[in-house]
């Protein structure tokens, strides 16, 4: 079986207070974590990787059922933070959403941050970021890091524009 693999950048930004606050236009409004929203947090990931690279990468964003496998076990971590876990609503349902967790260090860990496609280019992930920092702020955390796939150029300039900088390179190997 062949190996692929797959070029990936750990981006960090220090929280201190300084991160312009989130702000969603009309008609978008948040929707704070509780755990009957667990399923609505795995719908909008399949929907925002399913036709993506990062599929490619990790094989349950293909899926809905490992999308929300993937949830379950976020939301299973020690430190799962619900202050860094929204979603969107758009005027149609759920289009983005965000999942945060307290790492050792501790520094906040941004677990996934999408937003479906018809909905990109409005603000949405940049919105999402910048709420999920204010709630590792508010946890007492003064860092936070997350992981991207290095083809995902739109993904990589959306983490340097709220002031992500990229302090190592990884690469992680999938079987073909």
């Amino acid at each position: 079986m062949a190996i692929t693999y797959y070029k990936r950048f750990r981006m960090e930004i220090a929280l201190d207070g300084s991160i312009d606050p989130p702000t969603l236009a009309s008609p978008y409004r948040w929707a704070g974590w509780n755990d009957a929203m667990l399923e609505s947090h795995a719908e909008v990931l399949c929907r925002c990787f399913r036709d993506e690279i990062d599929s490619g990468v990790f094989p349950c964003l293909g899926e809905r059922e490992g999308c929300t496998r993937l949830m379950r076990e976020i939301r299973r971590k020690p430190g799962f933070l619900p202050s860094s876990t929204w979603l969107v609503a758009g005027p149609t349902g759920y289009c983005g959403t965000i999942q945060g967790v307290m790492d050792r260090g501790p520094i906040g860990a941004i677990q996934n941050v999408g937003v479906v496609p018809e909905y990109r280019g409005r603000g949405l992930g940049q919105a999402l970021l910048r709420q999920a920092l204010e709630g590792f702020y508010q946890a007492g955390l003064r860092r936070a890091y997350l992981e991207v796939t290095a083809e995902n150029a739109p993904a990589v300039q959306l983490y340097r524009s709220v002031g992500f900088r990229r302090i190592k390179v990884l690469y992680k190997a999938v079987d073909g």
